[in-house]
């Protein structure tokens, strides 16, 4: 492990989705067991930090995004006592540990919302969460017009009439941060995981805790307003306050700074720099570039906003092309008809041309890898698999799915379990061998025997040895800021220190700069950048 307090800046961080990593026990779906076995796998790819998708205790109406226990593993995953040794034996490899924290909402089994349906209006235990009273003669209406992220409204109604606030599925009530319980209950549910040594936490919905004082309508406010439920001035208190733990814990061990990721949807680019100021979060996701369509003048926009963003807090940017939320990058990048990849444009059916979904992915992460700042990985992206659209209905496990009446497939494609060996199905996903291996939770298309990371290793055209070499290179570009070069309108030429990096979106070959090439997305065309290519230089 790396003795650099600011390890974050430039690190390379890999996402785990424990449920569809590796099952180390035989049932079908991921586990910590898995996990612990392929930690070999995480050493070599080069990455410095895992992040850990939730594991906690849940009933799984979200996938673990719904918490029972912010203090305990789910059993489907293992025990506490694994991840301990997990997250030693990672720490051992060099790899840090970054864990999900679901702050603004838990489970409706978890034992506060329990108690609190049990209590009644009025109650300490309701005050919680956001309960209300209906609208309408008999209270037969929500309180607001607030609705759902998963579709429908977003309230709940519980057996004595009052109603819930939940910001996605009914199974995730939202916390109400402005009660001093919730405030105290999350402190110490940092220091319970920073006691066991995690290095950090990456913030689920973390412009969602603070909702604006009356709740009120949304028709009620000025165009242009926002969500009275997102990016509410209060939040800020709530990182403060957490920044100062995280401080307290690197004051002790200065070598290890503990840090904080914030996942942060909405605002425009000054207000996305207020979380990222020295006495708050760290880093934060960059939705901007995930969300940007492979387009030359449309990256090249992202790419400096986020960097002007980010140094009006002097915090370093990070760049993402996949995660658990969106559409695999080799089937977005094989679409010709896009225009953004947001959330809600999963487009599901679109046709997407594999091939050139696949040229250009490869082409993405060493464009991705080359910018200033740090760079996140989503399991199976450095394996090239795309995006499973043709699972069965019945099968599908995303609430999104229910809630949206069937007409928005969710996102259960881009988290089938990975491949690692064999020719069939289930690709050693599970512990087991031969024909009693068990069938993961989501099936595997058969056509990944040749994406296997076993098929992989060793073959030098392979995604997976692209994202190792990259890797190894990567951090000769240190934290140097970045300068763009002269080049076409559809070239992306830049220069950090001594390394250079073009990526060609246009139809025809570009000429590369002089210098000499460390490494390439694809083959050159008589010594120029082919079409959907990247290529790295040593000035």
């Amino acid at each position: 492990m790396t003795n650099s307090a600011a390890w974050w800046r430039t690190a390379a961080i890999y996402q785990v989705y424990p449920r569809s990593f590796a099952d180390g026990n035989g049932d079908g779906v991921g586990d910590v067991a898995g996990i612990r076995a392929r930690l070999g796998h995480l050493k070599t790819l080069g990455i410095d930090a895992i992040w850990f998708s939730p594991w906690y205790s849940s009933p799984m109406a979200d996938a673990g995004y719904d918490v029972a226990d912010y203090r305990d593993i789910d059993p489907i995953f293992g025990t506490l006592a694994e991840v301990e040794a997990l997250i030693g034996e990672a720490h051992d490899l060099g790899l840090r540990v970054i864990v999900d924290i679901v702050p603004n909402h838990c489970s409706d089994q978890h034992a506060w919302f329990r108690a609190a349906v049990e209590a009644g209006p009025g109650s300490p235990e309701r005050a919680r969460f956001h309960f209300r009273p209906g609208r309408g003669a008999n209270g037969e209406l929500p309180p607001n017009d607030w609705q759902s992220n998963f579709g429908g409204s977003g309230w709940t109604r519980v057996p004595d009439g009052e109603y819930y606030f939940h910001m996605f599925a009914p199974g995730q009530p939202d916390l109400n941060w402005g009660n001093p319980e919730v405030v105290e209950e999350f402190d110490g549910i940092l220091r319970f995981w920073l006691d066991r040594g995690v290095d950090g936490f990456r913030i689920d919905v973390a412009h969602g805790l603070v909702k604006a004082d009356g709740l009120p309508d949304i028709a009620s406010l000025a165009p242009g307003a926002g969500k009275p439920y997102e990016d509410q001035p209060g939040v800020h208190a709530i990182y403060q306050r957490w920044r100062a733990i995280a401080d307290e814990y690197t004051a002790a061990d200065p070598k290890r700074e503990r840090v904080f990721v914030g996942e942060i949807v909405g605002p425009d680019p000054e207000g996305f720099a207020r979380y990222l100021r020295a006495d708050e979060l760290h880093s934060a996701f960059n939705f901007d570039f995930l969300f940007c369509p492979w387009d030359p003048a449309r990256l090249r926009t992202v790419i400096d906003d986020t960097n002007s963003a980010h140094a009006l807090v002097g915090a370093p940017p990070t760049w993402v092309l996949s995660n658990h939320d969106v559409t695999r990058v080799a089937t977005r990048y094989g679409r010709l008809d896009y225009t953004g990849f947001g959330f809600d444009d999963r487009r599901h059916g679109v046709p997407s041309d594999l091939e050139l979904g696949t040229r250009r992915a490869r082409a993405a992460a060493l464009l991705s890898m080359a910018l200033p700042g740090g760079v996140y990985v989503y399991q199976g992206d450095e394996l090239g698999l795309w995006e499973v659209e043709d699972l069965d209905d019945d099968l599908r496990q995303d609430p999104i799915w229910e809630r949206s009446g069937h007409t928005e497939r969710g996102r259960d494609g881009c988290r089938v379990p990975l491949p690692w060996s064999g020719d069939q199905p289930p690709f050693g996903f599970s512990s087991d061998s031969g024909d009693s291996e068990s069938e993961p939770w989501l099936p595997q298309p058969a056509a990944w025997k040749d994406y296997t990371a076993e098929a992989q290793e060793g073959d030098p055209a392979s995604m997976l040895s692209l994202y190792r070499s990259a890797l190894a290179i990567r951090p000769g570009f240190g934290d140097t800021p970045m300068t763009w070069l002269d080049s076409a309108p559809e070239v992306l030429a830049f220069r950090r220190g001594d390394l250079i990096s073009v990526s060609n979106l246009g139809s025809t070959p570009a000429e590369l700069p002089t210098g000499t090439i460390v490494l390439a997305s694809g083959p050159l065309e008589d010594g120029r950048v082919p079409s959907d290519t990247t290529v790295w230089l040593r000035a």
